[in-house]
């Protein structure tokens, strides 16, 4: 395996702010405003709002947005994750219409869309989900589209219905390492998701996943996880530094260095992932145009 380097990361403790490599600018242009927009008009949401991601600014600004679907009130309560928990409101059948037609209008070449978890529907969103990348595909003829997808706890009837519309990349986050995952993600199961993975690769779709890491794993524990995503038929990851969201939210446990991030990307693909998107700002539909393979 590739050697190790000497430091792999400063711990919380150790710094009063964030270190620089973590800072972004805020967002601004003409590009921002107009996906801010388009957006707004046709009342849709998206995971760069609802999780905070540090990249919102970069990829509005390329005119670029990670839609997400059936609303924006999450049934789990994930302790790192910024989108609101409770008890969805929001079911529209009408939204894969205007998924597709905000794609149109933004000019994308290639679309992301990701959800909330809707445990409380019978099919945890699955239909939604199917009819949103069919009707994608219909308004945008040569778009690719990446989905990042729920585990819709274990039906697999569920999963095959969006499966079968066949999106070039379907996204499925690990998010932590094994050991963490009571505490990070109480209502997974590592083994569930990992099932989920290997179920989309034996389907014959390109597969991808994320994790996060600065929450206290080791490396030797991201060496795991990336063992079992290889085994399970994983394509590509994506690795990136957790980031409090609140006060009410797990505490950041360590800041990982930019050359760790660059050892963890080159023993990935040693391991045998086709593509490793690995750095402190990585999120998982960064730069996910380049993952199509």
């Amino acid at each position: 395996m590739i050697e190790l380097p000497i430091v792999t990361g400063i711990p919380r403790d150790q710094v009063e702010k964030r270190p620089d490599w973590l800072r972004v600018r805020l967002p601004h242009g003409e590009s921002y405003r107009n996906v801010r927009s388009i957006i707004s008009d046709h009342k849709l949401h998206t995971v760069c709002e609802s999780a905070r991601c540090p990249n919102m600014g970069e990829c509005w600004g390329e005119g670029t947005a990670t839609f997400m679907i059936l609303g924006n009130v999450c049934t789990r309560g994930c302790s790192f994750c910024a989108v609101a928990t409770g008890r969805p409101t929001e079911f529209d059948e009408e939204e894969p219409f205007r998924v597709a037609e905000a794609v149109r209008l933004m000019g994308i070449k290639h679309a992301v869309i990701t959800s909330v978890n809707r445990d409380e529907l019978k099919d945890g969103g699955a239909s939604v989900w199917a009819g949103t990348v069919r009707e994608v595909f219909r308004q945008n003829p040569g778009v690719t589209m990446e989905t990042l997808i729920p585990d819709f706890k274990a039906r697999w009837e569920a999963l095959e219905l969006v499966l079968a519309e066949r999106p070039n990349v379907v996204s499925h986050n690990m998010e932590t390492v094994k050991r963490l995952y009571r505490r990070v993600r109480p209502q997974a199961k590592y083994e569930r998701s990992l099932e989920q993975i290997r179920r989309t690769k034996d389907f014959g779709l390109r597969t991808k996943s994320g994790i996060m890491v600065g929450l206290g794993e080791t490396p030797e524990e991201v060496y795991e996880i990336m063992d079992d995503l290889v085994s399970a038929g994983c394509d590509v990851l994506t690795l990136g530094q957790y980031l409090q969201p609140t006060q009410m939210h797990l505490p950041v446990e360590a800041f990982i260095t930019p050359e760790m991030f660059a050892h963890y990307k080159a023993v990935g693909l040693e391991k045998g992932f086709k593509y490793v998107e690995s750095g402190p700002l990585v999120r998982s539909s960064y730069h996910s145009e380049r993952h199509l393979g």
